[in-house]
């Protein structure tokens, strides 16, 4: 039950924290990227914020044993892997940030304004998610690997 409470106070200020950051205002996150036209730089402090609060965190994370909800930590291992999923998944998201100003959270987030493109964005997330589904989880050889095995070849 305390971890239900955590996470749903921690849903909560993360949507507060988006709405008060207009990052639930697409006009706002299409202005911050178009760096060439009606550049708006307000948003990066947003985002220099996010930095420090998640490096400070996870300093904290590595002191301890285990997490406060949970019996383990479940930190990535692996930074060597590409995939398509991986891939495709990021070009997506920045062309749908680009384009429509939207991101996951700030689109579920903007549901509260009842707008029609609000719904619209979180119907097509929905689906490309269910689409994202479909790829193929294969790993792309990263170019250090596939020197390695070059190396331990010759």
């Amino acid at each position: 039950m305390n971890r239900n409470i955590a996470s749903l106070v921690a849903g909560v200020l993360f949507g507060v924290g988006l709405g008060m950051a207009q990052m639930v205002n697409p006009h706002k996150v299409r202005d911050f990227l178009d760096i060439l036209g009606t550049w708006d730089p307000s948003l990066a402090f947003v985002m220099g914020a996010a930095v420090v609060v998640y490096f400070a965190a996870w300093r904290l994370s590595l002191a301890r044993s285990r997490p406060v909800f949970a019996d383990v930590f479940r930190r990535p291992t692996r930074t060597d892997v590409l995939n398509p999923r991986l891939l495709g998944g990021a070009a997506v998201f920045g062309v749908g940030w680009g384009l429509v100003g939207f991101c996951p959270g700030p689109g579920i987030s903007s549901l509260a304004y009842l707008l029609p493109q609000s719904a619209v964005f979180v119907a097509a997330m929905v689906a490309g998610s269910w689409a994202g589904g479909l790829v193929p989880n294969e790993p792309i050889e990263s170019a250090a690997a596939a020197r390695d095995e070059r190396r331990k070849a010759a």
